[in-house]
This record gives C-alpha cells, structure tokens and sequence, in this order.
C-alpha cells in the first residue's frame, strides 16, 4: 500500500493514482494527520522543512508555520508506525510539509517516492531518494549501460514552454549569425535555485556570476539570456545588459536560440540537459544532476566560470558518457507515464529496499527563527 497526501492537480492525482494500483492499493489522505507526541529527531526535522519552505513567513507567521509543520511530522510518524511495509509518496518533497512527510516515513522505517514531472515529455519523476539535486541519479554508475541512439528520438518531442507573460514569447525568428552562448534563465523563487544554486547562492548571485563571466567572452562573441516563461515577474538584468557583452531576447523561441548558439549555460535548467539533444556543450554553475565532467563543464567558482568563457570555442563533452547516460535516464530512470505499470512497480519495490537499508544523515538543521 502507498500513502499519498492529496494533491489539487489532475497529473499529480494520476500519478499517485497510477503508483496505488501498481502497488495494490494506496491510501489517500485528504490532511496530514496531526499530533502533539514529539519524537526525538523531531525539533530538527522541523527546522530543516521550515528552513527549505518554499514560502518563508516572519514574526508570527513562521511561529505558526513551524507549529504546523511539527504537528504533521509527529502525526504523519505516528500513522506510519501503525503500516509497516507501506510506501509514502509526495510531490517533490523538497521543504515544508512534503519534505516533513517523507522524513516521518524515513523515520519510521518506510520506503518514499518522491515524484516530480520529467524533463522528458510524457515521462515522469519517481525516486526513492529525492528529485533533482538530491535524487538517486547524483553518484549513479552507468557507465554500464550501452551507448545507442535510441534517446534521440525524445528530442524531436520537445516543444518551448508556453509563456504566461506577454514580453516573454516562442515566436520564430531571425537570430543573428554571430556566435554566443545561451542562458535560458530560471524561475528566482523555484527550488532549483533557491536549494542548489551552489557557490553563486540564488538568482542575483547568478546574474553577478554572468556579469562579470560575460566580461571575459572574445571579441564577436555575447550571451544571449532570455527570462523562463513561467516568471510572474520581470527580473533586474539592467546591470547585465549594461555591459555590452550581454542581450535579453524575450521573444524568440527557447530551443530556436538553443540551437544556434555555440552553449549552454545554467544553473541546473532542465534545458541544460535538454541541450545534450542538440550535441551542445553545457556550462553548469549549480547543482544539478547532470552536472558531471565528460557530460558538461562544471563551473566550480567564479574563476572556473571565467577561464570558460574565456575560451567558448573549447568547450566540449563525451558523446559517448553522454549517450551512456541518456540512455540510462531513457530505459531505467524515468517511466512512461501513464502506460508503464510495471516500472512504476519496479520503483516501489526499489522504495522498499532502500528502506532496509541506513538512513544517510541530513546536514545540521539551522536554529529556528
């Protein structure tokens, strides 16, 4: 049986949906239960969901938040100590309630799945481990897998996000025959940046790292950036445009200047795997788990970041490391969804497993505020 908290989305349903009847059955709780029995580990688990909260209330506010997130940790433990061999499942579970969720199951012996949306088009996130930088594929070895081209096919799916802001547009045009890396920026407030922007510390850190990165590009060669259609707002790129070396193209579609530039450079976009279809070299400054050398270049520092943008026309990659490891996500890692049962199945015995084994010890939480 899987246990799920309700989500108010149809393909967060679905998948659940889909997990309970691979698994037998499932449970579907429309509140995280609550309870008052504090557990020895639950002071730190509430300031690590808190500090990792999505939205960060102040003053009263975040007393609230913390209260709330310690109730649905201990209520959520004590439900799980009652259906040993269950596996609890949530939507990304990277802070708040989610991530307090998945730690109560951690904690009491059960396997989780963490699900999230693919960046692979009718396909779908299902880790026993986390999502993104904090998924199994981090530390994955799959340099047994064979190199085909088989995961090629996925790229001629892929089709430029839809925009909700009318200065950010997918329109077809004439990009200028000069050479340039691409940027596609990111949302500020995603957890992607939020959690795993690494050395730059979040999107202003970023835009400062491009700045003076660009700086370093030769003569006839620019960045081009463009700001992620689902960005409710406008960010300040007056400093990057500014310099001369840097243009915002809000309109042109995503892929079309993906295509025509020399690289990729990102945070940990999911464009920036995306490029690996295009046979284009990536720049990653975050965490991201793709970010492994021989499939892009990992900017370590601002210096690294420099010394790459000093010389574009070196950047590389392993087509063969890089195949190997499409072919991974492409056979083992993300099921088709919703017509691959029997791989969902094979995540959730996997879910099992794991939780057989030592639970890997979580950073030192921050005191709460």
């Amino acid at each position: 049986m899987i246990i799920y908290p309700a989500e108010w989305t149809a393909h967060k349903e679905a998948v659940f949906t889909a997990l309970a009847q691979a698994d037998g059955g499932g449970r579907r709780l429309w509140t995280i239960p609550w309870s008052l029995h504090d557990h020895p580990e639950t002071h730190a688990r509430v300031a690590l969901c808190l500090s990792r909260a999505k939205r960060q209330p102040q003053g009263l506010g975040r007393a609230l938040k913390s209260l709330l997130i310690r109730l649905q940790y201990n209520g959520a433990r004590r439900l799980f100590a009652r259906h040993p061999g269950a596996v609890a499942v949530a939507w990304n579970g990277l802070g708040g309630s989610r991530q307090a969720f998945l730690l109560a199951a951690r904690d009491a012996g059960l396997g989780t799945l963490a699900c999230e949306l693919a960046p692979f088009p009718g396909r779908i996130t299902v880790d026993p481990k986390g999502v993104n930088a904090e998924s199994s594929v981090v530390g994955h070895d799959f340099s047994a897998t064979p190199a085909d081209n088989d995961w090629r096919a996925i790229g001629t799916t892929l089709t430029a996000r839809p925009s909700r802001r009318a200065d950010v547009g997918q329109t077809t045009a004439q990009l200028p025959d000069t050479q340039f890396l691409f940027c596609p920026l990111q949302v500020p407030t995603d957890s992607q940046v939020t959690l795993f922007a690494g050395w730059t510390g979040g999107m202003d850190g970023f835009l400062a790292a491009l700045t003076e990165g660009a700086a370093k590009l030769p003569k006839g060669w620019h960045l081009r950036i463009k700001e992620h259609p689902s960005a409710r707002t406008p960010l300040d790129l007056a400093p990057l445009l500014a310099t001369g070396r840097i243009i915002l193209d809000n309109q042109t579609d995503s892929f079309a200047q993906l295509q025509a530039s020399k690289g990729v450079v990102t945070l940990n976009s999911s464009m920036g795997l995306q490029a690996f279809f295009h046979d284009k070299p990536v720049i990653t400054l975050g965490r991201a788990f793709f970010a492994r050398q021989g499939l892009v270049e990992v900017a370590g520092d601002q210096v690294q970041l420099n010394h790459l943008f000093a010389s574009p026309h070196t950047l590389t990659f392993d087509p063969t490391q890089r195949a190997r490891f499409m072919t991974w996500l492409d056979r083992h890692y993300y099921p088709r969804f919703p017509a691959d049962p029997s791989a969902l199945a094979e995540k959730l015995l996997l879910a099992r497993k794991m939780a057989a084994k030592p639970a890997t010890p979580l950073p030192p939480p921050p005191p709460l505020r």
